[in-house]
């Protein structure tokens, strides 16, 4: 920076060299104090004619730095008799030093003094060394002493010495701060003499360097000041102007001895005592820079100095202040105890006193006197008014002045302060940034609360703070919105409207609650579940608007929209997990167990559970609504992961609270409930399934479910299922499908494995009275249903089964006990035996290893056979899928093994096909065997056994049979790949078919094939012998599936109706495959053999009752070419 000349430096300069010449014959350079009020006005006109003499701004400040530094450098200059030639290169202030006259520090220190410049002084002054900063303070105090001293001289000692206590401004612009360093940078330079000027000696870094210059003078301030001051006390005039030096004095001494660290006050008391010293200044305007200026001396009076004193001691600097006090009481001033200087004593005493009295025995009489002093001022108690307490925060707010983060927490937490509704109104409107914090938020939530909750509130002003404040709480972070949202859950549930509110601010919320949902449902809730992230990001934010005003009433449109709300679920879910302050709202719990029952009880829920239950109680919801509370419950139950930093939230609600909020209650009074048995045992299979997709912390979230009675609810459940289709049409209690029960079978398994875990994890002595009881319970329901609790008995019971299952059974005594049913009496063991091996995998392989079965008495298998043929039919109406397929494959298992003789007849042929069918005897053995199975079941003796829904049950299981025949199928003979060129060679003519069926049961009318199809072999087939054995068994495949056809048929039409829809549906699965086979397969069959297998499959189509199902099949017959 160079300073260079203009029109303001050459008045400044006419204004030097007019006053040189009043000094005539003398000059500046060597006039007197008592001269400059002689010949200091033109320099002081000058200087006020360039800054001006209205408010001070920040170039009339720079004007002023500039004019102060330059006669100091000018006076340095002289002093060390610069060399021009050097100056003009090096010093940026040449231009202006030399049009000037030469002075000397009279004319410094007077212009200072007089143009109130003492914190531009002390501004330069703190840019230098300390030891030099002693210097020019000794220079300063000797001057001051120089006659005439007059009270003028004492008021600017003390200036530069409090702002030296300030300390630094914050610079308000580069300019004025380079422009000290410049002057730093300077000094140094002229301070040294020629011989000893480095390179580096102009630097700001090298200013240390001065400390040799100085070493044997006196660097503490403190001590300088003070004594300095002592000196002074005979020109001490005026009571002002001793409680200025006392009250300046004892901060110094405080600041220097007494702390170490800032006090840091709180502002509440900050802005008392601001408040009680603007209330001295009753002429005065209020403006920032008064309060600005208040503010640095409160900062002042309680940071540590930087000076430290390294020569005067704490005693002696004490004594020179009592001293000067008993000079004061000695001269009996009468002081008016209003003025600014009276009150900023008493605090400086109170502060000095307080420190003081840590130690009770130190400086006893130095602290009486300063008590009397306190006592003399007798100062009245004075708190301001609220308006004013007002007013002052509201300029520290409104300018951002020192400490105004924590003025806006006070002003927020002040409820009395909105009384005056315009100036408070008018803060909050102009600083909506300032209160930008969640704590201060919550705050103005309460003053807002207050107000709408009193009589005769101003509706509209109380609508436009609530937009203010909803306003703020928008420009938050997320992560502070969730601080607020959880803040403002712990004031009240229902936010601003947790007492009775007017109709009119009611209504208003209700229509932002319902824009907002309205946009993020068209916006984004019926689209796919892949949000975009400013589409969830702008839904966040509305949502969490909304919520903070009234969390209940959003998380239950929330809940609404995700039920019902097509494709809702999803977005609503991610809202719900970038809001967890919303769903933290839990009671108080009491987590004891009982070892009896299991139970543990957690009082209090999530607000979030709540609005769940309200959405659903007293509703009947469609399947699609079930299902999307089922998902939407199963997204709040998941953990949100936050993949930076690693960060893991916590779900929006924990799988125990979804248990004990809508499983539990539900279970318990299944009959009272609108959320039906299926639907709270999805619920529960989605909560376990949580618990397998994250690790389980250690006691499992389970045991505070009362995992024991709910293992029996689930039980009865289980329990009613073996006979749901004996359930009388009025029973309370509806279970309608079979997938129940495969659900129940499935949670059972999952929440015994998990009990179990827990009981073997400790001490078996802590759970037995538990397991007691549950086993006990166990005595009420079927004897299978222990099984399926397995886990949970480990090995403290054994096994027990009818005793009629020990006679076809060989079971060691160790671990199987019989029970005494009167339902299972003699010859009911094959029944007992299929059951169990219905129930699961390894008990089915214990029941096929310990079969009593003597395989060389021929007589022994065909009554095991014929007996097995009656228990399947009485077990299968009640098996469940999983069942069933336990079931089927031990009837596999028994075929294959021999144990189990299911004689082929040629219901459907005249004569055999000369095929190789061994490959395909079990699928051929299995068909037969539930065609007889169902001609039992469709026989008059049991045909009144199921209800319509049990007849369709056992229609689609008896489908499930079929389809895993195909499957056999498809894995013995692979379809080629497409385009893969197959031949095929006919191992044999394609079967004659005869009508023999059942009479007893239907009358299929079938044509038979032409003897010539099946006595026409072909000459050149019987000379490849060879290459026919290893042919694809293509042909085997057509008739198991012609067998397969024909005994889907057979039993769809004795199926009472004969319009079950899973028999049509397989039916067109085999005829599909079997025109797969054909196409892959040309050779398989020639044209007269296609013409006539179509001819006998319409023939057996024709039998069926349902028309539009019959067309169907025959239409699908016709393609097969």
């Amino acid at each position: 920076m160079t300073l260079t000349l203009n029109k303001d430096s050459a008045v400044l300069q006419g204004a030097f060299l007019q006053a040189d010449k009043l000094c005539h014959p003398s000059s500046l350079s060597s006039i007197q104090k008592a001269d400059w009020s002689q010949v200091g006005y033109p320099i002081l006109q000058a200087v006020r004619q360039i800054c001006g003499q209205d408010e001070p701004n920040l170039e009339a400040l720079t004007w002023k730095k500039r004019i102060v530094c330059a006669v100091w450098l000018k006076l340095l200059c002289t002093e060390a008799e610069e060399d021009v030639e050097e100056a003009w290169r090096e010093n940026p202030f040449f231009s202006l030093l030399n049009s000037l006259p030469k002075v000397n520090y009279v004319v410094l220190l007077e212009l200072v003094k007089s143009t109130a410049a003492a914190h531009i002084f002390s501004s330069f002054l703190l840019h230098l060394p300390q030891p030099q900063i002693c210097a020019e303070l000794e220079r300063l105090t000797k001057h001051m002493m120089r006659d005439p001293t007059k009270e003028d001289d004492v008021h600017f000692f003390l200036e530069v010495w409090w702002e030296l206590w300030k300390g630094q401004a914050e610079p308000t612009e580069r300019e004025v701060e380079s422009m000290e360093m410049m002057f730093a940078n300077q000094f140094a330079h002229l301070s040294l003499k020629p011989s000893s000027i480095s390179p580096q000696a102009s630097k700001r870094l090298k200013l240390d360097s001065l400390d040799l210059f100085a070493s044997q003078e006196n660097t503490d301030v403190l001590h300088i000041l003070l004594h300095a001051l002592k000196n002074m006390t005979s020109h001490l005039s005026s009571v002002e102007l001793f409680f200025k030096a006392l009250s300046i004095s004892l901060d110094a001494f405080y600041t220097s001895f007494l702390i170490d660290q800032e006090v840091a006050l709180p502002a509440k008391e900050k802005l008392h005592i601001l408040c009680k010293v603007i209330s001295t200044r009753k002429n005065e305007k209020l403006r920032p820079e008064l309060i600005q200026k208040f503010q640095r001396d409160l900062h002042a009076s309680n940071s540590p100095s930087r000076f430290k004193p390294n020569r005067i001691g704490q005693s002696e600097a004490l004594r020179v202040i009592t001293e000067l006090t008993q000079i004061w009481q000695e001269r009996g001033f009468v002081h008016d105890s209003s003025t600014p200087s009276a009150l900023q004593l008493e605090q400086s005493v109170q502060r000095v006193l307080t420190a003081l009295d840590k130690d009770k025995d130190e400086a006893v009489a130095e602290k009486n006197v300063l008590r009397g002093l306190l006592k003399l001022l007798a100062l009245p108690a004075t708190d301001g008014s609220t308006e004013a307490h007002l007013q002052v925060t509201s300029t520290i707010i409104s300018h951002r002045l020192e400490d105004y983060e924590n003025f806006v927490t006070l002003f927020a937490s002040e409820t009395s302060w909105a009384q005056f509704d315009e100036l408070w109104m008018e803060c909050l409107e102009k600083n909506p940034t300032a209160f930008r914090q969640h704590s201060t938020l919550i705050s103005l939530s309460s003053t807002l609360m207050n107000k709408l909750h009193k009589e005769n509130s101003n509706i509209s002003q109380s609508r436009k703070l609530m937009k203010i404040i909803a306003d703020i709480f928008s420009s938050l972070s997320i992560e502070d919105k969730n601080k607020a949202l959880a803040a403002m859950l712990r004031l009240s549930s229902r936010g601003f409207f947790g007492c009775s509110v007017p109709p009119a601010v009611t209504d208003g919320f209700e229509k932002e609650l319902n824009m907002a949902f309205n946009c993020i449902i068209q916006g984004g809730g019926r689209a796919s579940e892949a949000v975009s992230q400013g589409n969830l990001t702008t839904a966040v934010s509305l949502v969490g608007r909304v919520a903070f005003q009234n969390p209940e009433a959003t998380l239950r449109s929330c809940c609404h929209s995700a039920v019902f709300n097509k494709g809702a679920f999803s977005l609503i879910a991610k809202i719900l997990q970038e809001l967890p302050g919303l769903l933290r709202q839990k009671g108080r719990k009491d987590r004891k167990h009982s070892k009896e029952t299991g139970r543990s009880t957690e009082r209090g829920s999530s607000l979030l559970c709540k609005c769940l239950q309200e959405t659903v109680r007293n509703k009947s919801l469609s399947v699609s609504e079930k299902e999307q509370f089922l998902k939407f419950l199963a997204l709040l139950m998941l953990p949100d992961v936050v993949y930076e930093g690693e960060e893991k939230r916590q779900s929006c609600l924990t799988p125990q609270e979804v248990v004990n909020t809508f499983i539990l209650p539900n279970l318990s009074a299944l009959g009272h409930s609108n959320v039906e048995a299926e639907l709270s045992l999805q619920l529960l299979h989605t909560a376990l399934s949580v618990d397998v997709q994250q690790p389980a912390p250690s006691p499992h979230w389970v045991l505070e479910c009362s995992p024991f009675p709910l293992l029996y609810v689930l039980a009865q459940l289980y329990n009613q299922t073996l006979r749901c289709w004996e359930q009388h049409p009025e029973s309370p209690i509806h279970l309608h499908s079979m997938d129940t029960k495969e659900l129940l079978v499935s949670v059972l398994t999952t929440l015994g494995q998990v009990v179990g875990a827990e009981v073997a994890a400790v001490a078996p002595s802590s759970w037995s009275r538990s397991l007691f009881w549950l086993y006990n319970k166990m005595e009420e329901l079927d004897w299978t249903v222990r099984f399926h609790l397995k886990p949970v008995w480990g090995q403290h019971f054994k096994n027990e089964v009818p005793s009629s299952l020990l006679a076809v059974c060989e079971l060691p005594e160790q671990e199987w006990s019989c029970l005494d049913l009167p339902q299972y009496g003699e010859g009911t063991g094959l029944l007992a035996w299929m059951e169990c091996c219905s129930v699961s995998d390894s008990l089915q392989s214990i029941m096929l290893s310990c079969l009593s079965l003597d395989q060389r008495r021929l007589d022994h298998v065909s009554m095991f056979s014929k007996g097995l043929l009656v228990v399947l039919t009485q077990t299968l109406p009640w098996c469940s899928v999983s069942q069933w397929t336990r079931l089927l494959r031990a009837l596999r298992e028994l075929i294959t093994s021999g144990r189990l003789n299911v004689p082929f007849s040629l219901e459907y042929v005249d004569y055999l096909p000369l095929l190789d069918l061994r490959r395909f005897s079990c699928e051929l053995r299995l068909s037969v065997l539930l065609l007889r199975v169902f001609q039992l079941l469709c026989g008059s003796s049991c045909s009144h056994w199921l209800s319509a829904d049990g007849w369709a049950h056992v229609c689609r299981l008896y489908a499930h049979a079929v389809r895993e025949m195909i499957k056999s199928l498809k894995a013995k003979l692979p379809l080629p790949s497409p385009g893969t060129a197959t031949v095929s060679v006919s191992l044999s003519p394609k079967p004659q078919v005869s009508g023999h069926l059942n009479p007893a049961l239907t009358t299929i009318k079938a044509p038979k094939m032409h003897k010539d199809a099946v006595n026409a072999p072909q000459k050149s087939k019987e000379s490849h012998m060879e290459e026919e054995v290893e042919a694809a068994p293509n042909q085997e495949v057509l008739f198991v599936l012609s067998q397969l056809y024909c005994h889907v048929q057979h039993i769809q039409v004795m199926m009472p109706g004969g319009q079950s829809e899973p028999l049509f549906l397989c039916s067109l699965e085999v005829l599909s495959h079997y025109e797969a086979i054909m196409a892959a397969f040309p050779d398989s069959c020639s044209p007269l053999e296609s013409d006539n297998t179509r001819l006998f499959f319409s023939t057996i189509t024709d039998n069926l009752n349902n028309q539009e199902m019959k067309a169907v099949l025959q239409q699908k017959i016709t393609q097969l070419v």
